[in-house]
């Protein structure tokens, strides 16, 4: 039996570390290095690291998340988020092989009234978001054999995300100013990562053509307010502590960074071509808030 080796990147990311959680078959190799093993800033290294593998799929979960230090960071930015996937890309189109790629909400400015579907134009606000959208053209054009999936707003029991900061935060006082004008899909890492599975196993099929770019988030939507109030609400059922939300307007809360107003992503596509509906946030958060508990 041939083993079919997948190359992993940003393994230890919140992604990443529910992927490789996951179950696969016994043919299936995930090969994810670490930071010390393999540079995302160098493209030269992750070219020759991609290329000596032997793999039967890239997966790059790898990426410069820091949405406001990328402001000041532009090169590092666009070394992970753009120059990265160019290499990924250009070495699979050589082994033609596919590759999978992780991008964001932040490719749009949020102006749309109406929720985001694949085809929306890009037009991002800041480092981040245009980085971000720099790696998928490099991906479109780099190999035709790949996916996109878009996701947004990821929370899990591991890594820093919004869900551990408001958690954190309830200890340290009683009322929490949060943002009440911006709205998104909170998306749990474990889901995320289900449906990055169900993805590479389809992927592996021979007959497999549907490429091209997806969005992934969990059912449902929020603001990061609301969001807020069902963490707490739901928390001291788990043993952790409360606190009360006060909703704010962006302009209260001024970063380096400009947020999309509006993040939310339609599921849609996604569902209708890999079968499956990614179940409410709602209730993926209580399995966050679970596993935070023990």
């Amino acid at each position: 039996m041939t083993t079919r080796r997948i190359l992993v990147t940003g393994g230890t990311g919140q992604v990443g570390t529910e992927l490789l959680r996951s179950r696969w078959p016994s043919d299936v190799e995930l090969v994810a290095p670490k930071r010390g093993e393999l540079d995302l800033s160098d493209a030269d290294a992750v070219a020759q690291y991609a290329d000596s593998g032997g793999f039967s799929i890239i997966v790059n979960l790898g990426a410069y998340t820091g949405v406001d230090s990328a402001e000041n960071d532009v090169l590092q930015a666009w070394k992970v988020n753009a120059l990265a996937p160019a290499a990924l890309a250009a070495i699979s189109h050589k082994q033609s092989v596919p590759i999978i790629h992780v991008s964001t909400d932040y490719v749009f400015d949020g102006s749309k009234s109406e929720i985001y579907v694949e085809d929306d134009c890009l037009s991002p606000q800041g480092v981040y978001g245009a980085s971000k959208a720099g790696g998928e053209q490099a991906i479109r054009t780099g190999n035709a054999k790949h996916i996109i999936l878009r996701t947004a707003w990821v929370f899990s029991a591991h890594g820093s995300n919004f869900v551990k900061t408001m958690l954190n935060l309830a200890t340290q006082r009683p009322t929490i100013k949060v943002v009440s004008d911006q709205r998104g899909c909170p998306t749990c890492a474990a889901d995320l990562a289900e449906g990055l599975s169900r993805v590479i196993n389809k992927v592996l099929e021979e007959d497999f053509e549907a490429f091209g770019t997806y969005n992934f988030v969990n059912s449902g939507e929020a603001t990061w307010f609301t969001f807020a109030e069902e963490i707490f609400r739901q928390a001291p059922t788990h043993g952790h502590a409360s606190a009360l939300v006060e909703p704010i307007p962006t302009t209260d809360y001024p970063t380096a960074a400009r947020r999309p107003a509006n993040s939310r992503l339609s599921n849609e596509k996604f569902s209708n071509t890999f079968g499956t509906v990614p179940r409410h946030w709602q209730e993926a958060l209580r399995d966050v808030l679970v596993a935070l508990s023990k």
